[in-house]
């Protein structure tokens, strides 16, 4: 799947960032698989990957460890959360 035009935040923006509108978002096939695999990454090995999503604003991009993933949010490092129906794809 190709993700163009995002715009790169931090981490630390995230919780910033809001959620509100209802926005139909295509995801990636494999997502809830992406999401596992990169939660067993940041647990055990620390690794950053790519998290592709919206915000109320547009598509962004944040490179961060994922730490737990939930039925409807992931959480990353700092108790930051991104709800899961706006995620597009993750890239290791």
């Amino acid at each position: 799947m190709q993700v163009l035009d995002y715009q790169t935040i931090e981490k630390e923006v995230v919780p910033s960032l809001h959620f509100r509108k209802e926005m139909p978002v295509k995801q990636h096939p494999e997502l809830r698989e992406q999401i596992e695999k990169a939660a067993l990454l940041g647990n055990g090995y620390r690794t950053k990957v790519s998290i592709y999503f919206y915000d109320d604003e547009g598509l962004k991009r944040v490179e961060t460890t994922i730490w737990a993933a939930g039925s409807k949010y992931i959480c990353l490092k700092g108790g930051v959360w991104i709800p899961i129906s706006r995620m597009i794809e993750i890239k290791f």
